[in-house]
C-alpha cells in the first residue's frame, strides 16, 4: 500500500526528512517514489521508479534547507504502471498532491476538466481540480474544500501550492493519516514509523477530517465544523510503530482486513454493476469454460471462486494444483479462460503452468496483488487485489482479497444477477471487521485446543474451501496436524479417527445447507469428537461456539469466520510460543518447484 509523509517547518533539512520517512515506509510495499518542496516560492520535484535508492540519486543536487513544506510519497500502482509520470507527486501549474486511496469518479471529473493530464492516474485531477477551483475566485482553503466535497472514494491527501506558500492542506477518508507536531515543526505520515523521533506527540486523523496547517496553526475541520486535534504521545518503538501497535504484522493484516478490502472494491463494486476498467467484454468472447490455476491459499481460493463462476456466472469451471498441472499433459481448448492466482506474482509452478496455457494459445487472466510481477507482466489480462504488502508469511488479506475479486469477476460475467449479490459485495468492509470482544474470547478458548491429536476443518459449498484454509492456517504457524474435509464426507472414512482429542472446527452457515451440516456435526458428536461450532445460531451439541453476526448472504458469513478461523490459529501458535510472522522452513514467495 502507498505511502505518504510530509513536513513544515525550517529546522531540519526537508529533503533529508521526506527521503528518511519513505525509508521508514518500505515495508509497505512500492513501485515508484517522488518528494515534492515549496520554498522561497520555488518549487522542486524529483520522482524515480524502482527503489528509494533511485529517488536519492535523482534528487541529490536539490538544495532545501530552510523554511519550507514538503510532501513525498511511495506508490503501489493501482491506475497505469509503474512510471515516473505516474508516480507522486502529481503537479497542476502551481501546485502538488500525494494521494493514497482511489478515486472512484475520476474519469467523470476528468472529462469535466479542460487540463493537460500527462499520467494515467486517478490522483491526477485532485490537482487539476484544485486549481480550475482557484481559477474560479475561490481562495485556497474554500478552493482545497470544494475538491475533496467532489471527490468519490477513499483518500488521504496532502497538497501544496504557491497560491499559499508555507502551508500543507491535507484530507483524511478511508486511508490512514496522521499529523505529528514538536515545537515550531509539523510532520503528516500515513503511519507512526517515519514520525518517531522527529514529532513528540500527533493526531489520528478521523475519516472526513481536513483542513491546513501553516505557521501560525492547525486549521483541523470535519463537515462543517473546526475540530480541535486530539494530540497523544508518539510511541518510541519503530518496529512497534510499523505493526500498528499488534504484537505481530499477522495480527495488524486481519485487523485491516476491512479497510484493505475497501480498496478492492474501489472503483468496481457499483450500485448496479461491477466495473474493471482492466477488463473489456470483449475479451471473453468465445470463452465456453474457465480454469483455475494456484496453488496453497491461492489454491483455495480458487476453489471458492469456481462455486461462485458456475454460481453465478454458469460457466463450467474447473480448479487445478499447479505443481500437478504442469506434469498431467493437461487438455487445453482454445475457449478456456485460464486464469492464475498468486500473491507474489512469482510462485513458480503458478508461473510455469501460465506458459503452457499461453503457449496453447489460451486466453490467460491473472489474479495478483503484486503489479509489474512475472505472472502480471506475462498474463494478458490482470486484476489486482490492491491488498498491499503482506508482511505475515501465512496469507490472510491476500486470501479475503483473492475472494473478492474472484466474486465481483463471477458477478461481471453473470448475464444477470440478482441485486442483493451487489448489497452483498458493499457490505464486505463491515463484514470483515474484528470484533475485540470476539477476539478476546478465541485468546482465551486458544488454550482449550494445544493438545490432542489434531483437527479437522469441515464445511459444505464454498465452505469446504474455507474449512481447508482454516486448516492450512493452522498447520502453518501452529505445526499441529489439521485437515480440511467436505462435512458429508466424514462419514467415508475420516469419522474413524473420532474420539475426544479429535478436534473438529465446523463451519456452520445459518444461509446454506445448515442442517446438512449440524447433521454432519452431530454424527461426529455421536463418537465424542470434541466440536467447536462457528456460527451466528447456537449449537446445542458444540463444546465451544464462536459466535459471529448473522448475516443475509452465504458469502458474508465466509468472510466473517475467514476472520475467525484466522485469529483462531493465530492465537493457538502464539499460546504455543511460535513466531507467526516467520514460521519454520516456510517462505513468502515460493520461487522453486
Amino acid at each position: 500500500m502507498c505511502g505518504i509523509v510530509g513536513y513544515l517547518g525550517g529546522k531540519r533539512d526537508i529533503k533529508d526528512f521526506l527521503l528518511k520517512g519513505l525509508k521508514e515506509l518500505e515495508y509497505r510495499g512500492y513501485d515508484s517514489a517522488g518528494i515534492a518542496v515549496l520554498q522561497n516560492g520555488e518549487l522542486k520535484i524529483c520522482k524515480a521508479v524502482g527503489k528509494l535508492k533511485n529517488l536519492e540519486e535523482k534528487c541529490k543536487n536539490v538544495k532545501t534547507e530552510g523554511f519550507g513544506a514538503g510532501i513525498g510519497h511511495t506508490r503501489w500502482a493501482t491506475h497505469g504502471k509503474p512510471t515516473e509520470l505516474n508516480a507522486h507527486p502529481h503537479l497542476g501549474e502551481f501546485s502538488y498532491v500525494v494521494h493514497n486511496g482511489i478515486i472512484e469518479n475520476f474519469k467523470e471529473i476528468k472529462e469535466e476538466l479542460e487540463a493537460p493530464f500527462v499520467s494515467q492516474t486517478d490522483t491526477e485531477v485532485i490537482v487539476h481540480l484544485f486549481e480550475k477551483n482557484l481559477q474560479q475566485g475561490l481562495k485556497p482553503f474554500e478552493a482545497f474544500k470544494a475538491t475533496i466535497e467532489k471527490l468519490k472514494g477513499s483518500y488521504a491527501i496532502l497538497l501544496i501550492t504557491k497560491a499559499m506558500p508555507d502551508t500543507v492542506f491535507y484530507a483524511k477518508k478511508g486511508s490512514p493519516l496522521i499529523i505529528g507536531r514538536a515545537e515550531e515543526e509539523i510532520f503528516f505520515a500515513s503511519s507512526d514509523a517515519p514520525l518517531i523521533g522527529y514529532a513528540k506527540e500527533v493526531h489520528y486523523l478521523d475519516d472526513g477530517e481536513f483542513g491546513y496547517v501553516d505557521k501560525e496553526e492547525i486549521s483541523n475541520w470535519k463537515e462543517r465544523e473546526k475540530k480541535e486535534p486530539l494530540f497523544q504521545p508518539l510511541t518510541l518503538n519503530k518496529e512497534f510503530a510499523q505493526k500498528g501497535g499488534f504484537r505481530f504484522f499477522m495480527e495488524k493484516e486481519i485487523y485491516e482486513q476491512s479497510d484493505v478490502i475497501t480498496q478492492t472494491l474501489m472503483g468496481r463494486a457499483k450500485d448496479e454493476a461491477i466495473e474493471f476498467e482492466e477488463l473489456e467484454h470483449g475479451f471473453f468472447e468465445d470463452i465456453q469454460n474457465i480454469k483455475i490455476c494456484a496453488c496453497g491459499t491461492s489454491y483455495h481460493a480458487g476453489l471458492t471462486g469456481a462455486y461462485l463462476l458456475e454460481r453465478l456466472a454458469k460457466i463450467p469451471c474447473s480448479v487445478e494444483i499447479a505443481s500437478e498441472f504442469r506434469y498431467k499433459e493437461p487438455l487445453l481448448s482454445d475457449k478456456t479462460l485460464f486464469i492464475v492466482i498468486s500473491q507474489s506474482g512469482e510462485t513458480a509452478d503458478t508461473l510455469e503452468a501460465l506458459k503452457m496455457a499461453k503457449e496453447a494459445g489460451l486466453k490467460t487472466l491473472a489474479v495478483c496483488n503484486v503489479d509489474n510481477s512475472s505472472i502480471v507482466r506475462l498474463a494478458d489480462r490482470t486484476i489486482l487485489t490492491r491488498a498491499g504488502i503482506e508482511k505475515g508469511v501465512a496469507s490472510t488479506k491476500a486470501f479475503t482479497t483473492q475472494v473478492a475479486v474472484l466474486w465481483m469477476l463471477a458477478l461481471y460475467l453473470a448475464e444477470n444477477f440478482d441485486k442483493k449479490e451487489l448489497e452483498a459485495l458493499l457490505h464486505l468492509p463491515q463484514a470483515l471487521k474484528v470484533d475485540d470482544a470476539l477476539h478476546e474470547r478465541l485468546k482465551r478458548l486458544s488454550k482449550r485446543y494445544l493438545h490432542g491429536h489434531g483437527f479437522f476443518f469441515i464445511g459444505r459449498d464454498i465452505f469446504y474451501p474455507l474449512a481447508l484454509e482454516g486448516a492450512l492456517k493452522l498447520k502453518e504457524i501452529s505445526y499441529l496436524h489439521a485437515e480440511g474435509y467436505p462435512a458429508g464426507e466424514m462419514k467415508h472414512g475420516p469419522i474413524a479417527l473420532a474420539d475426544p482429542e479429535l478436534f473438529t472446527i465446523a463451519l456452520m452457515p445459518k444461509t446454506l445447507l445448515y442442517d446438512k451440516v449440524k447433521s454432519n456435526v452431530e454424527e461426529l458428536s455421536a463418537r465424542d469428537s470434541t466440536i467447536c461450532a462457528v456460527s451466528s445460531e447456537e449449537f446445542e451439541l458444540a463444546d465451544d461456539f464462536i459466535k459471529i453476526e448473522p448475516q443475509n448472504h452465504p458469502m458474508l458469513e465466509y468472510f466473517s469466520m475467514s476472520v475467525v478461523l484466522q485469529l483462531l490459529a493465530m492465537e493457538i501458535a502464539i499460546r504455543l510460543g511460535n513466531d507467526v510472522d516467520m514460521p519454520r522452513n516456510l517462505a513468502k514467495s515460493v520461487t522453486v518447484e
